[in-house]
C-alpha cells in the first residue's frame, strides 16, 4: 500500500482574533490519522504564542487573502510540493469533525483527477449554510454533494499538483473572486472539483457586503477573471450578466457607486497575464451546471 497523504495547513490572520485562531489550531491538531503540518502567515503582524510546532510567516505588510496564502504555500516548498494536499482555513472557523484530514486522503486517493475539494460552512450556533457559501447555482440543498466549478477561498483542500501545474493564486486580486479564477485555471487544465457536504468548517455568519470596499472589489476582480480567463466573445457577455444581476439586486446608491468605480477600475487596469481557456472547457463548465456567462 501507498504512503498516506501528506496534509498540511495555511492560515492567514491580520492577528485580531487570538482566541479564534486558537480554537481553530485546536481543532487541526486534534484531526485523526498523520498530524497535519500548520503554517500560519501573519498578515502585517507577528504572531506569537501558538501551540508548539506550528509555524509561522511574518509579513511586513497585509499582502491580501492571495497573496497571503501564496505566501503560506511557499511555506511548504516550491508550490507547495513539500505535501500532497494543503488547507485554507479562515483564521476565525472551525473544523467541526476529527476526521476532515482523514476524508480529504481518502477522496484525493480514490479520485487521483480530483483537484479541490470545497468544505461546507456552517454557522456554529445554528448549523446554518449562507446560500452564498455553497459553490454552485443550484444552492437551494447545501446538504448535497457535488461536482462542483469553484469552491470556498476560507474552508478548501487543494492537491499541491494543482498549484505545480497551473500556478498559485492571482495576488493581484487582493480579495474576491481568486478562488474562481484558480478554479476555472485548474478545471482548464483538466482536474475536477467537489462541494463536500460532510466535510464542515464552522464560521459565524457575516455580510460582506455591508462594506463599500467589498463592491468596489467584487466588481474590478469580476472583470479581471473575464479578461483573464474566458474567450474573448464570451467576455462582454459575461459583464453584461453581471451587471444586469447587480442592478437587479437593488444595491445602495453607495454600494452601486463604488461597484461602478470597481468596474471601470477592472476595464482599465492591468489584470495580469491573459490564458483564456478552451472552448471544451466552456462546455465542461456549462455540463457541470454554471456556463462561464454567469
Amino acid at each position: 500500500m501507498s504512503a498516506p497523504l501528506r496534509v498540511g495547513a495555511v492560515i492567514i490572520t491580520m492577528g485580531n482574533r487570538p482566541d479564534e485562531l486558537k480554537a481553530l489550531l485546536d481543532s487541526v491538531a486534534r484531526q485523526d490519522g498523520d498530524p497535519v503540518e500548520t503554517v500560519v502567515v501573519g498578515q502585517g503582524v507577528e504572531v506569537t504564542g501558538l501551540p508548539e510546532g506550528v509555524r509561522t510567516v511574518h509579513l511586513p505588510e497585509n499582502l491580501g487573502i492571495p497573496g497571503g496564502r501564496n505566501v503560506g504555500i511557499e511555506a511548504f516548498g516550491p508550490g507547495g510540493r513539500d505535501v500532497d494536499v494543503l488547507l485554507f482555513l479562515d483564521d476565525d472557523g472551525l473544523l467541526e469533525r476529527t476526521d476532515t484530514a482523514e476524508l480529504c486522503r481518502q477522496a484525493f486517493t480514490e479520485d487521483p483527477e480530483l483537484g479541490i475539494i470545497s468544505f461546507r460552512i456552517a454557522d456554529p450556533d445554528t448549523g446554518a449554510t449562507q446560500r452564498r457559501h455553497v459553490p454552485r447555482l443550484r444552492a437551494s440543498d447545501p446538504m448535497r454533494s457535488s461536482r462542483v466549478t469553484t469552491f470556498l477561498g476560507g474552508a478548501n483542500a487543494v492537491r499541491t499538483k494543482v498549484f505545480e501545474q497551473v500556478g498559485a493564486l492571482p495576488a493581484e486580486f487582493f480579495y474576491a473572486h481568486e478562488e474562481t479564477d484558480l478554479a476555472w485555471r485548474a478545471l482548464d487544465a483538466g482536474w475536477l472539483i467537489d462541494y463536500r457536504a460532510d466535510m464542515v468548517l464552522l464560521h459565524p455568519t457575516t455580510a460582506p457586503s455591508r462594506h463599500a470596499v467589498y463592491h468596489r472589489m467584487v466588481a474590478r476582480n469580476r472583470v479581471w477573471l473575464a479578461r483573464r480567463n474566458l474567450p474573448a466573445p464570451l467576455v462582454p457577455v459575461y459583464l453584461g450578466v453581471w451587471l444586469a444581476l447587480t442592478l437587479v439586486r437593488r444595491p445602495s446608491a453607495a454600494a452601486l457607486k463604488a461597484w461602478f468605480g470597481g468596474f471601470k477600475e477592472g476595464l482599465t487596469t492591468p489584470c495580469g497575464p491573459r490564458r483564456p481557456m478552451r472552448w471544451r472547457t466552456v462546455w465542461r463548465l456549462t455540463r457541470l451546471g454554471r456556463p462561464p456567462v454567469i
